[in-house]
């Protein structure tokens, strides 16, 4: 078995940025001045599979909109930090409170105030078209650009590294 299925296989918690990765990274704004983002429901189906085989979710994001709280909410998200000015410090604080060691802490992310987070924890993952910096320092670079399947992407790897199963039981 590889080092990079071994480092999927210790995965209890995925930690997920917002703008660049759940999203494609654009925000539109309505005549009306109402913000609005792109979500992709592979992604979301990607968390509800992790959810059921028995991982955790969070959210950091540097954000801090109702939009995001609502998609954190469909989805069951376990926790979500929004307006982090220092992303690691809410890692941290996650990684503490979960009692989730880092090395057992996957996390997507795809610009210059995910980085410290992405050499830190077990796994990390960026989306095709994070910024170079970022591509550089991540144990894999995904297929899909942000908010197109690269959240999906993370989540079937961890599953199939535990050898669960990437499809719904029956009764969902």
């Amino acid at each position: 078995m590889s080092s990079f299925d071994e480092k999927l296989r210790l995965i209890e918690l995925i930690v997920f940025d917002v703008d660049g990765t759940l999203t494609d990274g654009g925000t539109y704004y309505s005549d009306l001045g109402v913000a609005m983002k792109r979500f992709n429901i592979r992604d979301g189906m990607g968390i509800v599979l992790l959810h059921k085989a028995g991982i955790k979710t969070a959210i950091i994001t540097s954000e801090h909109t109702e939009l995001v709280r609502k998609r954190a909410e469909t989805l069951k998200i376990d926790v979500i930090i929004q307006g982090s000015r220092n992303k690691f410090a809410s890692l941290s604080l996650l990684s503490d409170q979960s009692n989730t060691p880092l090395e057992k802490i996957a996390y997507i992310g795809d610009d210059v105030n995910d980085l410290h987070c992405l050499q830190q924890v077990g796994f990390s993952m960026a989306p095709s078209d994070a910024h170079d910096l970022i591509r550089n320092h991540v144990h894999y670079v995904s297929k899909y650009k942000g908010g197109n399947g690269a959240v999906r992407e993370l989540c079937d790897l961890v599953l199939e590294s535990k050898q669960m199963s990437v499809t719904l039981p029956e009764d969902w």
